[in-house]
């Protein structure tokens, strides 16, 4: 999975129109995969950048402009009257000719100041490194916040705006603006000791790379130390160049050594740093930290190995000293999130958990005494977007419409019914400002590309932002439909959602080829009343040639509480496969479905899931195709795979009877195996083991490789000849000989 590590909405917009027309497209306007992954034929008007500005009457976003530079622009959010702050063709550094690329910003508290992030060059897999510039709005001067060599990271402005810090090498630095003095505040930064960043699975798992924080009055930073000495690493081999490059990855696979881990305080005044007391069992996780609503306290969210128990502590900043003030336990694992939100200044703190079965919102004191639990009903909440506390109210989605629906919701803080404030159907999510009292809202329905708008905090409307009649028009000339839902019930009486996409001249006298899309993975969902983008748009192109296209949520995955999600703990694909099977067999039990051409696909987890689904199902499945596949969970990394399988050593036979290594003799159709030479989170190893067990059986197979592609096989043609590849594979196999893609 690839994440955008600088904060950026990025909203696709299109007016909400209704339903897409159901027809053939009119001649020459045939989905085809050259239009979509080749073009920028269907792809929505973006609103860039989007960031509440400090004076809380306006929003900022980035514009194309003169040259195609990037300018900035803020936009009165009563009135939307838009004033251009920053011209992008004129930032211009000194000695320089060419002006910077914006290519993330943030506001200086008083909103007089801008720090600018550009890239010159992409650095390998992340895109966190770069160089930061200082913008002053009133006098128009342009001044790179370091003049030292090296990249620039997690750059951010003091509570007072006089200051900037970032990382740079793997070590904290702090520059005054007014004198551009620079000054190092850690000094043991290398390849294994990281200051205020992350390893890889920090990264990758535990969603977090910027790894320093500013206390509230600008004395101190916080910041996490890890030493990564002893993470065994993992080399990913380039051979595109006459002698291949290697790149080394630090790279902790399950039951491995983790990097070890340190949270810092230091006095800015002094330049002391003093260490909190972080328990005597080294081998943890901190999953969060920050200020506790105060200058003189931390917030720590610990999580053991085996991530079934997660603490709360508070610490003293100046003495290290920390205390345990709320425990969380499960006996499978402890999601980690960002629900943790400080109120009644700073005396009581907001909490999520699972622990009635269903994901809850809970308030407690600081010392860590349950005052009240503020959602009850039988539906998980999704995330908390906000606090308003003059108005008493927390904000937060959730699935309370159903699994299909991700919803706004707000509650009282002092307890109460809960109250949805989005109307429109489908998965909403929100940028949110309760403290100027408005929310950004992006949502989309299936077949209908997202839709965003402003919204007071009560739920009423403001505007829209954007009005993409005409990319709506092409989707309906190019025959784009919603998908069908659907339930099924599996053999044991387990009831699971699907959807499917028809032919756009479906008889249903004839009987149609079927593709299942897979992903499975514990607490993910495919099936939601969302738009899907490109990867939909195949789906409509396969129906458009005579495929129905469906996808069904198994056991594990999320938006129907704890016990369908944790299920399956400890026997990774047992149940999913298990299900995907079910709905394999309800699929060609339909009068409309040849149940001798069923195929199924999948990438990342679900590429494991469509290997060990075709193992485990036999001959049902006459074709599948498993893109960068997990094969062995042995291989993949400690965060993760623990979390729901513990270590190798604790659980041998689960780990066994999971791997699609083990399972090869169950392969009866055919079967692609797609994976970049590059791909630093689910390993080309992977593939390459998965080859070697099928040799051994005697088992014919497909294989293509993306040289140095990462995980997302991106770049350049790649996914225009990867989505030709996939169409043509299932041609030859489900659909009869001589269809090719166009």
């Amino acid at each position: 999975m690839m994440r955008v590590a600088w904060r950026s909405t990025v909203a696709g917009l299109l007016v909400a129109g209704g339903v897409l027309a159901g027809a053939w497209p009119a001649a020459g306007q045939a989905l085809s995969i050259e239009r979509i992954f080749g073009s920028a034929e269907f792809r929505p008007r973006f609103v860039f950048d989007f960031e509440w500005m400090p004076d809380g009457r306006r929003y900022s976003f980035l514009e194309a402009g003169r040259g195609g530079a990037a300018d900035l622009w803020a936009a009165d959010v009563r009135t939307g009257e838009r004033t251009r702050l920053v011209e992008g063709a004129a930032l211009v550094p000194a000695g320089e000719t060419r002006p910077i690329e914006i290519e993330g910003y943030a506001w200086s508290p008083d909103g007089s100041k801008l720090l600018i992030y550009t890239r010159s060059v992409r650095v390998w897999r992340q895109n966190t490194k770069g160089y930061y510039y200082v913008y002053d709005l009133a006098s128009g001067r342009l001044a790179p916040l370091s003049t030292a060599p090296g990249y620039q990271q997690f750059a951010k402005f003091s509570p007072d705006g006089r200051r900037v810090g970032f990382v740079r090498d793997n070590d904290l630095y702090v520059v005054d603006l007014a004198t551009g003095a620079e000054r190092r505040l850690t000094q043991d930064g290398s390849d294994v000791i990281i200051n205020g960043t992350f390893d890889w699975v920090y990264e990758e798992e535990l969603d977090l790379r910027d790894g320093w924080r500013w206390s509230p009055d600008g004395r101190r930073i916080a910041f996490w130390r890890l030493d990564q000495s002893g993470v065994k690493v993992f080399p990913l081999v380039n051979e595109l160049g006459v002698y291949p490059e290697i790149q080394p990855v630090r790279y902790p696979k399950a039951g491995e050594a983790n990097s070890r881990v340190r949270v810092g305080v230091i006095e800015l005044e002094t330049g002391k740093t003093t260490w909190v007391d972080l328990g005597p069992d080294p081998d943890i996780y901190i999953a969060r930290m920050d200020w506790a609503d105060s200058p003189d306290e931390l917030v720590l969210q610990r999580l053991n190995r085996r991530q079934d128990r997660l603490e709360v502590l508070l610490a003293d900043a100046a003495t290290g000293r920390s205390r345990v003030v709320l425990v969380d336990t499960d006996s499978a694992w402890v999601d980690v999130d960002d629900d943790l939100r400080w109120v009644a200044g700073g005396r009581q703190f907001l909490w999520s958990s699972e622990r009635d079965g269903y994901n809850h919102l809970y308030l407690y004191s600081r010392e860590g005494r349950l005052v009240r639990q503020l959602t009850r009903d039988p539906w998980d909440v999704g995330g908390v977007e906000g606090v308003d506390e003059a108005g008493g109210w927390v904000y937060f989605t959730g699935w309370g419409e159903g699994p299909r629906e991700r919803h706004l919701y707000r509650v009282r803080l002092s307890g109460g019914p809960v109250e949805r404030l989005s109307r429109e159907p489908g998965v909403h999510s929100m940028d949110f400002s309760a403290e100027h009292g408005a929310y950004l809202a992006t949502w989309s329905r299936s077949g209908q590309p997202p839709v965003v708008q402003l919204f007071r905090a009560d739920g009423s409307p403001i505007r829209a932002l954007e009005d993409n009649a005409e990319l709506a028009g092409r989707l309906r000339q190019a025959g784009v439909r919603p998908a069908e839902f659907f339930t099924l019930r599996t053999s044991d009486g387990v009831e699971l959602h699907g959807w499917m996409i028809k032919p756009p001249d479906f008889d249903p006298g004839r009987r149609y080829p079927v593709l299942m899309w897979v992903y499975g993975g514990p607490g993910s969902q495919t099936v939601t009343d969302a738009w899907g983008g490109n990867q939909f748009l195949w789906y409509q192109m396969l129906a458009q040639k005579g495929y129905i296209v469906a996808s069904v949520d198994n056991r594990g995955t999320g938006g129907r509480g704890r016990a369908f999600k944790k299920v399956t703990y400890l026997n990774l694909g047992k149940w999913e496969s298990h299900d995907q099977i079910e709905a394999a067999r309800h699929l060609a039990s339909l009068p409309y479905v040849d149940p001798g051409r069923i195929g199924i696909w999948g990438w990342s987890y679900g590429g494991y899931m469509a290997a060990l689904t075709m193992m485990r199902g036999g001959e049902l499945f006459r074709a599948g195709i498993a893109v960068a596949p997990v094969t062995d969970w042995r291989l993949y990394d400690t965060i993760y795979t623990e979390r729901y399988m513990r270590t190798p050593q604790e659980n041998p036979d689960g780990y066994r009877e999971s791997a699609p290594v083990r399972n090869v003799a169950g392969l009866r159709g055919d079967l692609l195996l797609v994976h970049g030479t590059g791909d630093d989170n689910v390993h080309f190893q992977n593939t390459v083991q998965l080859v070697n067990a099928l040799e051994a059986a005697g088992k014919q197979f497909g294989l293509m490789i993306y040289p140095n592609r990462t995980h997302s096989i991106a770049g350049g043609n790649t996914q225009v000849h990867l989505f030709t590849l996939l169409t043509n594979w299932l041609d030859e196999r489900l659909a009869g000989a001589g269809s090719k893609a166009r």
